[in-house]
């Protein structure tokens, strides 16, 4: 038997109909997609559409609230501003579809691929986005909170200004992601990736780095050991990092620092060996050859790249470098 199936408007106006025999909404959106029918502002609350091939679907603020759309197809879908809250986005392909500003909060995108999509503004709050890859894709400024992300790809992510308080980002890959003044309070980073990860101005207030420092950890964390600086005028200095002097590595970079270090010899920009000289960006600060230098302070932050300290780095090649 045959029967029409209507697409209907948030406000009642129909926007694409289809008859077929054992229809079904699955098939008219289908059908409407393929038609390159307008289905913006669609009010599919609830629909079934697994597996549905939407692709460049124009789905722009539809509501789209519960529906099950588990293993569609949406690339390059048009969903800016749509209502998916609580949708099942288990699987779908989302690849550089454009989700900015859409209402994504308790969706399931567990194993979605939402690589280079734009979810710029997008509401994820306490979102399942386990495994799912977001490699590249745009999330600045996105709300995120309580959004469980365990093992997601967001390798060159841009979550610039995103809100990623109470978060789970255990073991997620965030390689090369740019996290500038992201909210990161309470979010649970253990195991996380973050070499390469641009965190300037980051909140990270009582985040879980639990397992970050050790995978990042380029210098000893007890006995003495050997370090090299830049001084001004290009001097070079060989350092002794002391026993008890704390230190730490940046997160994000190569450059270290401690709480005091000892000088053991500084060759000006020629090559002559002299007795001192006096710090490159401070000049207050002196080294003196078999005497102990120390800051005004010590922020063991490894987050903080450039905080106070006695900066230095491990190999000579790179201080001459700096």
């Amino acid at each position: 038997m045959k029967t029409t199936i209507k697409v209907k408007s948030i406000y009642g106006k129909v926007l694409f109909e289809y008859e077929a025999e054992n229809n079904s909404i699955k098939k008219t959106a289908i059908h409407a997609v393929n038609a390159a029918a307008n289905l913006t502002g669609a009010d599919l609350r609830g629909a079934y559409l697994r597996g549905a091939y939407l692709t460049d679907a124009n789905l722009r603020g539809a509501n789209l609230r519960g529906a099950y759309l588990r293993g569609a197809y949406l690339t390059d879908a048009n969903l800016r501003g749509a209502d998916l809250r609580g949708a099942d986005l288990t699987d779908a392909n989302l690849t550089d579809a454009n989700l900015r500003g859409a209402y994504l909060t308790d969706a399931y995108l567990t194993d979605a691929n939402l690589r280079g999509a734009n979810l710029r503004g997008a509401y994820l709050r306490g979102a399942y986005l386990t495994d799912a890859n977001l490699r590249g894709a745009d999330l600045r400024g996105a709300d995120l909170r309580g959004a469980n992300l365990t093992d997601a790809n967001l390798r060159g992510a841009y979550l610039t200004d995103a809100n990623l308080t109470d978060a789970n980002l255990t073991d997620a890959n965030l390689r090369g992601a740019y996290l500038t003044d992201a909210n990161l309070t309470d979010a649970d980073l253990r195991g996380a990736n973050l070499r390469g990860a641009y965190l300037t101005d980051a909140d990270l207030t009582a985040a879980n780095l639990i397992k970050i420092q050790s995978y990042f950890q380029i210098i000893p964390e007890e006995g003495s050991f050997i370090a090299w600086k830049k001084c001004a005028n290009d001097c070079l200095v060989k350092l002794e990092i002391p026993v008890k002097a704390k230190r730490h590595n940046s997160l994000s970079g190569r450059k270290c620092r401690a709480s005091y270090v000892k000088t053991l010899t500084i060759c000006d920009a020629q090559g002559n060996e002299i007795k001192e000289c006096h710090g490159k960006h401070d000049s207050s600060t002196i080294y003196k050859v078999g005497r102990i230098t120390r800051p005004d302070k010590y922020d063991p932050n490894p987050l903080d790249e450039c905080s106070s300290g006695i900066h230095f780095f491990i190999s000579k090649q790179e201080a001459k470098d700096w």
